[in-house]
């Protein structure tokens, strides 16, 4: 798995590319952890480049969610491919993440 994370309209985007597992969900923890540290509390999750998703990264994902939302801000999911939407949808996640369609569609969310 492989993290990038970069900066749009005062919006932190957090692209993740791979497999989100037991074994990489730490790394992915530890890039959202950084960021909320630092002051960044609205953040966007491109998950475009995601395969696959197991309950390890659900459970990172709410993470970020919930301590985001406690400093003022809010996590929201981007570009979800079908097979990873699917875990999303069956774990009752879609109603939980604001989920979009394109990463600029959530990062212009936080404008609206």
């Amino acid at each position: 798995m492989d993290v990038k994370v970069n900066t749009q309209d005062n919006v932190t985007v957090v692209s993740v590319a791979g497999s989100i597992d037991a074994m990489t969900s730490p790394r992915l923890s530890e890039a959202l952890d950084e960021q909320l540290q630092a002051g960044n509390v609205n953040i966007v999750a491109d998950l475009g480049a995601v395969d696959y998703t197991s309950s390890a990264g659900l459970r990172s994902m709410l993470a970020s969610l919930k301590e985001s939302r406690r400093r003022g801000g809010d996590f929201r999911i981007a570009a979800v491919q079908p097979p990873v939407f699917r875990v999303l949808e069956m774990s009752g996640f879609t109603t939980i993440l604001k989920h979009f369609d394109s990463v600029g569609d959530a990062v212009e969310s936080f404008s609206a």
